[in-house]
Formats: structure tokens, sequence, C-alpha cells
């Protein structure tokens, strides 16, 4: 481990250890729901509906956050704050959201910037996935289990989060303004019995049938 040596108050030489992690240079692990998947969920899900080959069964592809924020046609820095909260959820940069039409009466212009989305695949969208169904759900308070009619018809399922408080990455005290989101799941199933299995396998705490729209 290399050393650095400094002259401190009094002339006493003070050392200073500079050394990687542990894990320095090791190959990163896949995510651990990503390995659930592909030993567990996908076996299960081939006997469930009878697949005979593996590339039949459904899988997640992305999950998009999007947050809408009407406020930004006045305080365009609320929108900062938003961006800025939603990279520290995900690990992955948002992209700004803009009008795609004037509207007059709430006095919008075409171009403005409204809101912020992140859209994620791969490892992200795996971990994000991990922490948001083992953390942030039951941090919910008064859960009772998510609705299983918010499936789109396509296999993709969508919900809302009321507050972002919920995701720990988020600390309470630095908190401006209480803001939700939409979080929308993206699987290829072609089915919304396929995808419910699937989401169900992954860890997924679905209930019995709800209010189409329920948000957290």
């Amino acid at each position: 481990m290399a050393t650095k040596e400094k002259k401190g108050k009094g002339g006493k030489a003070e050392v200073k250890a500079r050394g990687a992690h542990a894990g320095a240079g090791l190959p990163v692990p896949p995510p651990r729901l990503r390995i659930h998947y592909h030993e567990q969920v996908r076996p299960k899900l081939m006997q469930q509906f009878g697949y005979t080959n593996p590339h039949q069964v459904p899988t997640l592809t992305k999950i998009v956050l999007n947050v809408g924020l009407g406020e930004a046609i006045k305080q365009p820095k609320a929108l900062d704050v938003v961006v800025e909260e939603l990279a520290t959820i995900t690990g992955q940069q948002p992209v700004r959201k803009r009008a795609k039409k004037s509207i007059a009466n709430f006095g919008l212009r075409e171009g403005q910037e409204i809101g912020a989305a992140v859209t994620l695949r791969g490892a992200r969208m795996w971990e994000f996935l991990d922490r948001f169904v083992s953390v942030a759900i039951p941090r919910v308070r008064d859960f009772r289990g998510l609705p299983t009619r918010s499936f789109d018809g396509r296999g993709n399922y969508s919900l809302g989060v009321k507050e972002q408080m919920i995701f720990p990455e988020i600390n309470y005290d630095t908190i401006e303004q209480i803001h939700g989101m939409d979080i929308t799941f993206v699987t290829t199933a072609t089915r919304d019995d396929q995808a419910l299995a699937l989401l169900k396998e992954l860890g997924m705490p679905f209930k019995g049938d709800d209010k189409k729209g329920t948000r957290l």
C-alpha cells in the first residue's frame, strides 16, 4: 500500500495511507436479480406456460421513471432539483422533457421544460428493481400490495409513486418539495398474465383486484 509522509504541526511526520479498495481491479459482479431470473424465474415460467424454448420466456427490457412538474412553468429551478434527485435514485442522468405545444391558459410555451425522465436498461435496470422491491416499497406507509389492474394489455405495467422519500437514496432533511413519479416496467410478454407472473417471480408484491391507477 502506497503511503505519503507530510510534515504536520510541531514538525512531526504524518503518514497518510493511500491505496485502492479491496475490490479494485476485480470484475463487476452481475446484478443479483438478473442471476435469480436466469436460475430460478425462467425455468419456473417455462414450466408454468409450457414454453419449449428459453427464448420464449418473457423478460424485463427496461424501466422508465417519469416526473411531470407543472411548477416548473413558473419555477424553472424546481426542475433542477427533480433532475438531481432522479439521478441520485437511478444512478443515471435524466432527460429533460419539453412541452410539445403551447397552452395559453396554463402559461405554457412550446419547448418549455416541464419534466424529466430516466430509462434504465441492463445492469442498472436489474439493480433498481432489486432496490425498489427490497427497500423502497417496504417504506411505503400502510402498504397493502400493488394493484394488478395497471397492465396495458401488452405486457407492460405502470404504477405511481406519491413521494420520492420512499427511496433511501433521498435525504429527508434536504427535500425542498415532495413530488411523485410514474414508473413503467416494460417486458417482452405478449399477454398481461405472462407479465404478471414474471414480475411476481421477480419479487413485485401484488395483491388482488384493485382500482386501476392506484398510487403508492
